[in-house]
């Protein structure tokens, strides 16, 4: 940490967050201030599945346009460090909605912060890969054709749920009525509200998760 995060400095306590992450992640805490590490986890993995190396990239690609993400510390690909690959970021200091309807927030407030994840959601989408250097992130192209061909090929593989008329009706309009057009952008996969840490007062978010 003193030789590869900036100003690391002081005695280090290790926390680790509670819930199913799906990478372990963990508090760093010194005297100073707090870090977050996430690792991928112990074992034989997927391949491909668990990429830290990728949250890491993409995080210092939008980081670098201003979006509001976690600022990255460093990348170490060392299995002989902490046993797997990790990161280091900021830690990120604010609110947590777990609940979608905000029950904590005024109702009159409401609005506000759902305008505020549209807003994050949007600028999101907004970011060509090519432009902010994500361009060889991911295959580029042909996405929806990719997603049918995915999810009608796990559909038909799961024999234990069996057939339903309307889904193989689907299967074959699906292929034939793809939308025009192909324009690639950022998308997250997972947006909302409890993967955003809103500001401790205002309806804003400090970092998408």
């Amino acid at each position: 940490m003193t030789e590869n995060v900036a100003d690391f400095a002081g005695t280090l306590t290790v926390e680790q967050f509670k819930g199913g992450q799906s990478n372990p992640t963990y508090r760093l805490v010194t005297p100073s201030r707090s870090y977050v590490l996430r690792r991928k986890p112990p074992g034989g993995l997927v391949p491909g599945a668990h990429a830290v190396e990728r949250e890491a990239r993409v995080q210092q690609a939008l980081g670098a346009q201003g979006y509001p993400v976690a600022r990255i510390h460093g990348l170490c690909t060392d299995d002989a460090t902490i046993g797997t690959w990790f990161y280091v970021m900021d830690m990120v200091e604010g609110r947590i909605f777990w609940d979608a309807t905000f029950p904590d927030v005024g109702r009159d407030e409401r609005p506000a912060y759902f305008d505020e994840m549209n807003r994050a959601m949007a600028q999101l989408h907004s970011y060509d890969p090519e432009e902010i250097g994500l361009g060889d992130y991911g295959k580029p192209g042909n996405y929806f054709a990719r997603q049918i061909g995915r999810w009608t090929r796990q559909y038909l593989a799961d024999e234990l749920a069996g057939r339903n008329e309307d889904m193989d009706a689907l299967i074959s309009w699906l292929p034939e009525n793809i939308p025009p057009g192909d324009e690639t952008s950022v998308v997250h996969g997972d947006m909302r509200c409890d993967n955003m840490i809103f500001h401790p007062t205002e309806p804003r978010v400090l970092a998408v998760l």
